[in-house]
């Protein structure tokens, strides 16, 4: 089963959201779409779930396109927040997943297990309105797997998380991976991305600047970053032959380097001058591959 998209395009009027965007999203993977606001990444997400029609172009799960039939395979956690707050949580989630198909029995199970891996059993029979906003997006989490989705649509999972709920919700994603659950998610934050996907695409203006697998893209940017910590001052080096970028730093510097070549020859130079704390050779981040391939700072 993998998600298709075969040149996507939406307009609104005259403006382009999503321009001509391909796109194979393998069976049981993590899929992570990286974009500033209004980049087009809830556009897409809309148009796999069948809530807006692509301008052009087609979108197909398992080769079927997506419709209120294969609404029960598929599980949603939209970035805005869409819960009833005067309402209970278990008569909320009995309701919401009776509407993806699932017996009351079986949705009362599953929910008393999310709770408890949410560490939150006392939850049950409370409002919305009385939970934080932290605990509200978990909740909103558990109405999006209660019914064991095959693929999983998650828009911005982590917002308005503190970094312990953000590790428990890591955990929830990656147990779903494991028992072959396809999810595609998106994040302002890259670090989230590079931690948990094996393939992504980095959207700009409704177009894919960037899209693979994470580790061909590391491989064919071709440059690496390069830490050094030393007892002396290091500043010549950002003139080196083969250093692109420099940065200082309390403790030496940062440099953005064409490859490992540079990296030896710095350290010859360096290595004679005095002790060298630190000398680690590492590969591009996808902040660095996004500012050059989108051509600005990512926030």
């Amino acid at each position: 089963m993998s998600l298709l998209l075969d040149h996507v395009t939406k307009r609104f009027g005259k403006f382009m959201a999503v321009d001509d965007l391909s796109l194979a999203i393998p069976e049981s993977e993590m899929f992570g779409f990286l974009g500033a606001n209004g980049a087009g990444k809830t556009t897409t997400f809309r148009m796999i779930l069948g809530l807006l029609d692509p301008s052009e172009g087609k979108i197909t799960w398992n080769g079927k396109r997506i419709d209120y039939s294969t609404s029960p395979q598929i599980g949603y956690l939209p970035e805005e927040r869409g819960l009833y707050p005067k309402l209970k949580i278990k008569d909320q989630i009995v309701y919401l997943a009776k509407l993806r198909g699932m017996a009351k029995q079986d949705s009362l199970k599953e929910l008393v297990y999310w709770l408890e891996r949410f560490k939150v059993p006392e939850y049950e029979n409370k409002k919305v309105e009385e939970l934080s906003k932290g605990n509200q997006q978990k909740i909103q989490f558990i109405t999006a797997v209660i019914h064991k989705p095959k693929l999983l649509i998650l828009d911005e999972p982590f917002s308005g998380l503190d970094p312990v709920n953000v590790e428990q919700m890591k955990e929830a994603v990656l147990e779903l991976k494991e028992s072959g659950t396809t999810i595609v998610f998106s994040s302002h934050r890259m670090e989230h991305v590079e931690e948990l996907c094996e393939y992504l695409c980095i959207m700009q203006k409704g177009r894919p600047v960037v899209h693979g697998s994470l580790k061909e893209i590391k491989r064919s940017f071709g440059k690496k970053n390069l830490v050094i910590h030393a007892d002396y001052d290091l500043s010549f080096l950002a003139n080196s032959h083969g250093v692109i970028k420099a940065r200082q730093t309390a403790e030496g510097i940062h440099l953005q380097i064409a490859g490992e070549k540079t990296a030896e020859d710095i350290f010859k130079e360096i290595a004679e001058k005095g002790f060298v704390r630190k000398f680690v050779l590492e590969e591009p981040s996808l902040h660095d591959i996004f500012i050059e391939k989108a051509g600005a700072s990512y926030e």
